[in-house]
This record gives C-alpha cells, sequence and structure tokens, in this order.
C-alpha cells in the first residue's frame, strides 16, 4: 500500500476493487430497467445475469438460487422468518437458534418473535457448543413446526471459522433448516453451499470489496423458500420485490469474480497476520491473542492489551495513523461491551482491537504496523508502571 495511512479494517469493509468500480461505472450508462423487454431493459438485464452467475460461482451454486437484496442484514431479515413455502403449500419454523455470538442481523432473530429465539453457548475459543445444539435440536418439539439454526461460518470480530458441517450434520438429523452466514467467510476461504450442509447461506458485497448497499441470499434450490420480506412487482422471481439495483449488482459480480482468484492468496495473507501476531507478542508478552488456538480467518487477529482500553487503543492507533476496529463497526458507537468476548468468557470489560488484513497489505505495511503498535505499548506500560508505583 502507499505510504500514508495504513488501512487495517477489511472485516468492516474492504476498499471498492477497481474492477468493482468499473463495472459500476459502466452500469451507470444503461438506462433500461431490467424488467423492460426493448433492447435497453435487455442490456441491463444481462447485466443483473451476469452478476449473478459469478456470485453463483463464488458458493458454488446455479444463478438460479441467488436473489440480490440490500446487503447482508435485509439478507437475514429475509431469511429468518417463522414464514416458508414449499411451492404453494405453507411451511412453519417455529423456533431458531442461534449461537452466542454470532453478528447481530442474525442474533436479532429477523422475523422471528423473542419467545421464539433460543441463544446456543459457544467454548472459549468461540465455537459453537455442539453439544448444546444436540440437546436443543433433541429437545425440539417438531409438532410445533421445524427448527433453524442461524451460524456464521466465521466470526466478524475473531476470525473464529465455525464447525458449520457438524452443526448441519445434527441438524439434519433432527430435519431441521441451516442458515449460514458467510459474509466474513466469502472470499476468505473456499465456499460451497453443498459442503458446507446449508440451506441459505447469506452474503455481502462490500466484504468482498464490491460496494456498500447489495448483498444476497443463496438457497440451496427454490422449492422452500420463505415467504418475501419485500413484496412488489415480481422481481427475484417473487422472493424480493423492487427494480433491481443495476450498479451495485454490477459492482457486485465483479468483486465476486475478484474474489474467487484472490483464493490464491490466502496462504501469503496468513504470513503477514502470523508475523503480525508474532511481533505484537514480542512487544507486549502479556497480549491476549483471542481464538488463535483453533481454526481462523487468516486475514483477521483480535488482541486484549491489560490496562487498555479497545476504544482508547483504536484512537491511539488512529492517531498513528492506522486503522483498526475495536470489536465489529456495526456495533461503534454504542455504548455496551463485547458481546462475542463475553460469550467467551473473556475480558469483555476491556474489550479488543481487530486487525484485518487484505490482498493489497505487504510486509512493509505490517512493519508500519508494528511501529505503530511499538509506541502504543510503550505508552500503555509507562501508564502500568507510574499505577503501580502510586
Amino acid at each position: 500500500m502507499a505510504k500514508g495511512r495504513l488501512y487495517f479494517d477489511y472485516n468492516a469493509t474492504a476498499p471498492l476493487l477497481a474492477v468493482a468500480q468499473s463495472a459500476m461505472v459502466d452500469a451507470m450508462q444503461l438506462p433500461g430497467n431490467p424488467s423492460s423487454v426493448h433492447a435497453e431493459g435487455r442490456k441491463a438485464r444481462a447485466v443483473v445475469s451476469n452478476a449473478r452467475e459469478s456470485v453463483a460461482r463464488l458458493c458454488n451454486v446455479s444463478a438460479a438460487q441467488v436473489v440480490f437484496c440490500s446487503g447482508a442484514t435485509e439478507a437475514a431479515n429475509h431469511v429468518l422468518t417463522p414464514d416458508y413455502r414449499m411451492g404453494r403449500s405453507p411451511v412453519r419454523v417455529s423456533r431458531l437458534f442461534v449461537s452466542a455470538v454470532e453478528h447481530p442481523a442474525v442474533l436479532e432473530g429477523g422475523r422471528f418473535a423473542a419467545e421464539q429465539i433460543t441463544v446456543l453457548p459457544v467454548d472459549a475459543q468461540g465455537r459453537l457448543d455442539l453439544d448444546a445444539l444436540e440437546a436443543a435440536f433433541a429437545g425440539h418439539d417438531q409438532e410445533s413446526g421445524q427448527a433453524m439454526l442461524g451460524l456464521q461460518l466465521a466470526n466478524n470480530e475473531t476470525g473464529v471459522i465455525q464447525p458449520v458441517r457438524e452443526a448441519a450434520d445434527i441438524v439434519k438429523a433432527h430435519h431441521g433448516l441451516m442458515v449460514v452466514d458467510a459474509v466474513q467467510g466469502a472470499g476468505r476461504m473456499a465456499l460451497s453451499l453443498e459442503a458446507l450442509g446449508a440451506d441459505f447461506l447469506i452474503l455481502s458485497g462490500h466484504k468482498i470489496g464490491g460496494p456498500k448497499g447489495i448483498g444476497a441470499l443463496v438457497s440451496a434450490g427454490e422449492t422452500l423458500m420463505p415467504v418475501p420480506l419485500l413484496r412488489g412487482g415480481g422481481q427475484e422471481k417473487g422472493h424480493r420485490g423492487g427494480t433491481e439495483n443495476l450498479i451495485c449488482i454490477a459492482g457486485f459480480g465483479a468483486a465476486a469474480d475478484a474474489a474467487c482468484e484472490a483464493l490464491g492468496d490466502v496462504e501469503r495473507i496468513a504470513a503477514l497476520r502470523d508475523r503480525l501476531e508474532a511481533g505484537v507478542r514480542d512487544l507486549a508478552p502479556d497480549v491476549i491473542l483471542h481464538g488463535e488456538t483453533v481454526g481462523r480467518l487468516a486475514n483477521t487477529s483480535f488482541f486484549s492489551l491489560p490496562g487498555l482500553k479497545a476504544e482508547t487503543a483504536q484512537i491511539a492507533f488512529d492517531m498513528e495513523g492506522v486503522a483498526v476496529s475495536a470489536g465489529a463497526a456495526c456495533s461503534s458507537g454504542k455504548i455496551g461491551l463485547s458481546h462475542v468476548l463475553a460469550a467467551m468468557d473473556a475480558d469483555a470489560d476491556l474489550g479488543a482491537i481487530r486487525v484485518s488484513l487484505g490482498g493489497e497489505h505487504t510486509e512493509n505495511d505490517v512493519e508500519r504496523f508494528l511501529e505503530a503498535f511499538k509506541a502504543i505499548n510503550t505508552r500503555r506500560l509507562a501508564r502500568m508502571g507510574a499505577q503501580v508505583a502510586a
């Protein structure tokens, strides 16, 4: 990356890729509505169709399984509902189970009533307790309706990868439905809806270098689908009403193509993350690296420093010219502790700093980060020493 500020917050949003921007500019020149049958409309429809194919390749599904929407939050509210249809027949889902470390868009439960939602525990590394999942589904009254599990592929704060396939096997053994929030995993690990055992995947465009304000709900098939959240003119085969956001869909498609190619860069990024963590540990042996003993996204590091609040550290990094997060960006500005750390029985009051890398980062960027960290840590140690002396 160029000299100047360092951006280490890709899990909040990845910078817009040049190929995505170019696709969006091209789409801006098209006057037609994708639903129109004239030549101008058909050109716009082709852009949507091509982008749908690209997003489908990212998940190893067919294009018919992709429904575009305004983002992952809308996708979550669309799919997390008690009301489904199999063809024309209604299907009732009476219970939603979610892990305690889910993104708020899933943790809130979408269109389920509060009394229909059960939060399941995680272990000290933030991974779903599979025994608790088994007990929850075994104890569910199937006569009241099906049960559903909402589970992230990888945590947005810690980067910890969940045992999705194992969880899916438990869910399927009890005839339940499985919704996987793949927002953070897409583009950072190989993604296959079938291999995960999911019925639905949730995706977001801006996490993979596409524009903000676009996402997708990916289904295992078209037979069983949630009752639409947005009704309208029959766009997206009636699953999501409203004229398609042509410009953002074009950018999303281009970013999805780039994300497929970027999977070959994962090992290099993992090496950068490991170098960063080794440097942090050398400078601050008392650092707490969350989730380090289990599988994590190659680009994510989440750590706490005793005696230093995460918000204070984030401001200090910002003043040093480094952009990082104190937890999830969606929670910034809110008063409260990290629900992820609390669920892991970690020091939620202290908080943690999230560093998330992307394909543009180099070894030099990591060294510059460590220079900033050294200055911040030196001040931390001086304050702690002064407190002890007092």
